[in-house]
């Protein structure tokens, strides 16, 4: 073999890695017929002794879950909805990560790319991309247009599951600037909520040139020393501002009662083998996220009318129970190595903050601007919580637009 005809080898071979290949959804009706089975197989304990959630999950509401599930329930609507949209996959760093990009008709359109959390998928921005791609039609100016790139973090739906440790949030954050640039984008904005918000962060961190800003509903604002003292269970320090003491008093029981699931994946997620072979198990666990969530998809499985509906819960429980990921997302918590999920981590780039009232804890301006040198746009909304880009899709797209413009007009 010629010296030229193996380095062209080689550059095919880089080529291919580098490849977009085009997506499609076909989940096997066999799939979803098993999956009705283990619904209606299910072993249900008794009742909880308490009246309210503070035992978990209730009863009640579990049961209504698994009896829309198994019967009314219809998987090919997101389905549908999902090859509706331009999907792809593409390798990067021995991994294959699956995405949504939809482009938009407007000129200037600004790229970004939109981060997911847990116990969350591409499902949660999915009606936000419509608002930010096609803005006339939802109120918004043509110079408020984005072209959109939602992907699917490593171990999570359609992506490849890591079969060796490295994919934490700081690699991500690299990998997703690898894959606006395989794009074709020379500049390009970041937003994200829960895991999302830490990797869409630690992008700030790394600063890499194309960035020009971020975007979170999950501010990691809390100074090191709160922070701390907020996990000890402490009391607030006196020295606080009411915001600030509110910021602590809701950070606290975070801490205290409403993360234990983040705590058991950071130790030990390969233990968690019910939650992969019982669907019941799965949406338990998922359905017991954060108390005020919780609180919302009670009411809507008994009956009420929410920013989320009952098919927008089991689309995300079932999409993760269909690929199989609930472990390979779990270790996402163990990669993270015990590190803070909400202290400042050190952002360096211009940064737009929304806050949602039942967020884990409202984020005070006070520290969102120590947080960020470069703050350049910070919200309070009326309404919505942790999962916002899903509750409220036209607010947060609005949000989008607005953290955003000062970019818009600096570029």
């Amino acid at each position: 073999m010629t010296q030229t005809s193996a380095t062209q080898r080689s550059g095919e071979r880089a080529a291919d890695k580098n490849a977009i290949r085009p997506f499609q959804v076909n989940i096997p009706e066999a799939e979803l017929t098993e999956l009705r089975r283990r619904i209606n197989a299910t072993k249900w304990p008794e009742r909880e002794t308490v009246t309210d959630a503070s035992q978990g999950i209730q009863l009640d509401t579990i049961q209504a879950l698994a009896r829309y599930w198994a019967t009314d329930y219809d998987w090919r609507k997101i389905e549908g909805k999902m090859n509706a949209l331009p999907q792809f996959i593409t390798e990067i760093d021995g991994l294959d990560i699956h995405f949504i990009h939809v482009r938009s008709k407007h000129e200037n359109a600004l790229p970004l790319i939109v981060t997911h959390g847990w116990p969350g998928s591409i499902t949660e921005q999915m009606k936000i991309i419509d608002p930010l791609t096609n803005p006339t039609e939802h109120g918004g100016n043509a110079s408020d247009a984005f072209e959109v790139v939602i992907p699917s973090m490593p171990g999570y739906g359609f992506s490849a599951k890591p079969i060796t440790t490295g994919w934490d949030p700081a690699h991500i954050a690299h990998a997703w600037t690898v894959l606006m640039k395989r794009l074709g984008y020379t500049k390009f904005v970041a937003q994200g909520g829960d895991w999302g918000a830490i990797i869409t962060e630690l992008m700030g961190v790394q600063a890499p040139p194309e960035l020009m800003g971020i975007h979170t509903n999950m501010a990691n604002v809390i100074p090191l020393d709160i922070d701390k003292l907020a996990f000890s269970g402490a009391p607030a320090p006196a020295n606080l501002s009411a915001d600030e003491k509110f910021a602590y008093e809701r950070l606290s029981f975070v801490y205290a009662k409403g993360i234990g699931y983040g705590f058991q994946m950071g130790l030990r997620p390969q233990t968690l083998y019910g939650i992969a072979d019982s669907p019941i198990g799965l949406a338990a666990y998922f359905l017991d996220h954060d108390a005020r969530s919780y609180e919302m998809i009670a009411r809507v499985f008994a009956g009420g009318n929410e920013g989320l509906t009952r098919d927008d819960v089991l689309d995300n429980i079932t999409l993760t129970w269909l690929t199989n990921t609930a472990l390979s997302g779990a270790r996402l918590y163990w990669e993270n190595k015990g590190a803070s999920f909400f202290a400042v981590k050190g952002v360096v780039v211009p940064t737009a903050v929304s806050v949602f009232p039942d967020e884990l804890y409202p984020a005070p301006r006070s520290w969102a601007e120590r947080a960020y040198p470069k703050l350049i746009y910070y919200n309070r909304l009326p309404k919505g919580g942790h999962f916002a880009a899903w509750e409220q899709p036209e607010v947060f797209s609005e949000e989008l637009r607005a953290g955003f413009r000062p970019l818009r007009i600096l570029s």
